[in-house]
């Protein structure tokens, strides 16, 4: 099938044969519904595990996904590697298994951090890798290294510690790389929470030492996405490009930010500049301040926080905290954050034949925008489907041409819309497709037609097709009078 692009802004009624008059047409113009939308690479990410395992899922019943947050689309599992290997050689994966298979059965996907070293126990890296004689030290958080203290760290390039690390992460990979239910993995075995820092614990920040981390990630890790905390490049230091960055992204690794609204104003946040490298290219991801500590030091703002999505074109937020609280108590900034937060495509305006004739090609009009700060980085290809009166499909035809990865963003008020014209075929040596009257469906996903992306429209049919009207099925090879 041939896909013109037009750079018209109007659609021109056009048909193969000849010009098509307008109320021979049937065109619908869309309205966005509001609504949240849950889409893979983008939503709110629910920390089940904050570091330490009662924060912040431990109070939710084993029935309970939180189906009442809007927009959540993402388990956040972030642990001390000692729990998972308390032993060598001797797992503990249903720790992150069990929460994680309550939310896969409903459609949604998890995210992890390993972290190795934690400032609330004292062997976040399992002792028995120091018994093994890796090298480290005992800190005090705040103040450095000191003889003994109830907080250890290994030396991050320690042989013994990355030997073992390794053959850890390669289980872990086994079991987590590729999987299409694991949205992103944080490289988290560097530095104090995993946020590739030790300015407060051990002090041993070094560029060459975190990117031994980034390539041991990467050399597992090979095909989930992965991310690194802005914190890698200095928690408080503004600016754009920094070497350990622009080494992660030269690899493919996208950029967190743990710490907004840490601080109040105008302290919200310092590396939104950062985030301009990797927006373009991978999705950003956001962590804001636990809700509770950032009320409590007057950080907190339900506009500040969609001003960050807006500022990081961010396709993730976290709910760092207790998640009803944090929901019951910012409702409106939520909903106005599901409407920007990474992607969100509309078909705006679609035209199409009111009667096509089966075998002969027609022409469907079509005009799309993304709503969203982000783009829609997996991409994705509309199709139409038609349906009989009982549901079944009759036709799918989908258009390779218009990728919505390629469609661009823009402020609310101003989102540029991409004009575009499809060719395709109903029922070309399908002899099953019959005349008569037929739903006109419309969808967003793969090559092959299947639906993957939700749209702000009514009339889902359940399968993320939405309905948009009819049309007419004409037996081509009929003699007209």
């Amino acid at each position: 099938m041939k896909t013109l692009q037009r750079a018209a802004c109007a659609l021109a009624f056009l048909s193969i044969g000849g010009a098509m008059r307008a109320g021979e047409m049937a065109t619908v113009i869309t309205k966005d519904t509001q609504a949240a939308l849950v889409n893979p690479g983008m939503g709110w990410t629910m920390h089940f595990y904050s570091n330490v395992p009662t924060n912040y899922g431990s109070k939710l019943d084993p029935s309970d996904t939180l189906d009442d947050f809007p927009g959540l689309s993402t388990v956040y599992l972030r642990i001390p590697w000692a729990f998972i290997e308390p032993e060598e050689g001797k797992f503990n994966w249903s720790i992150l298994d069990t929460p994680a298979q309550r939310w896969i059965a409903r459609g949604k996907r998890i995210a992890l951090r390993l972290t190795c070293s934690e400032n609330w126990m004292k062997y976040a890296t399992p002792e028995w890798v120091r018994n093994a004689g890796a090298l480290g030290t005992f800190y005090q958080f705040g103040k450095g290294r000191v003889d003994d203290s109830g907080t250890w760290d290994p030396f991050f390039d320690d042989p013994v510690f990355l030997e073992k690390l390794d053959k850890f992460l390669a289980t872990a990979a086994a079991r987590y790389d590729g999987n299409p239910n694991v949205e992103f993995i944080d490289v988290g075995t560097f530095g104090l929470w995993g946020e590739g820092h030790t300015h407060m614990s051990s002090l041993q920040d070094n560029i060459e030492i975190q990117k031994t981390h980034i390539d041991l990630h990467l050399k597992h890790f090979k095909r989930t996405l992965l991310c690194i905390s802005d914190d890698f490049a200095g928690h408080d230091k503004p600016g754009r490009r920094f070497p350990i960055t622009d080494y992660a992204l030269s690899k493919g690794v996208t950029l967190r930010d743990d710490s907004i609204m840490v601080q109040p104003p105008p302290r919200s946040w310092y590396h939104a500049e950062m985030a301009q490298e990797f927006w373009p290219r991978l999705p950003v991801i956001l962590e804001h301040e636990h809700y509770g500590g950032s009320k409590s030091r007057g950080a907190w703002d339900g506009e500040r926080l969609l001003k960050s999505v807006e500022d990081y074109h961010a396709s993730f937020m976290s709910i760092h905290w207790w998640p009803r609280i944090l929901l019951e108590e910012n409702r409106e900034a939520i909903a106005r954050i599901n409407l920007r937060m990474g992607y969100r495509l509309q078909p705006v305006e679609i035209t199409w034949p009111k009667t096509v004739e089966i075998g002969k090609p027609f022409m469907v009009q079509w005009a799309w925008c993304n709503k969203g700060v982000a783009p829609c980085y997996g991409g994705g290809f509309p199709a139409l489907t038609l349906k009989d009166d009982k549901g079944g499909i009759v036709a799918v035809l989908s258009d390779e041409t218009l990728n919505m990865r390629d469609l661009q963003t823009g402020p609310t008020d101003a989102t540029p819309t991409r004009k575009h014209e499809s060719e395709f075929v109903v029922g070309l040596v399908a002899p099953t497709t019959k005349p008569g009257p037929y739903d006109v469906f419309i969808s967003v996903g793969k090559r092959d037609g299947t639906p993957q992306i939700a749209l702000p429209l009514e009339g889902d049919d359940g399968q993320r097709r939405y309905k948009l009207g009819a049309v007419i099925l004409r037996d081509g090879n009929t003699p007209s009078d």
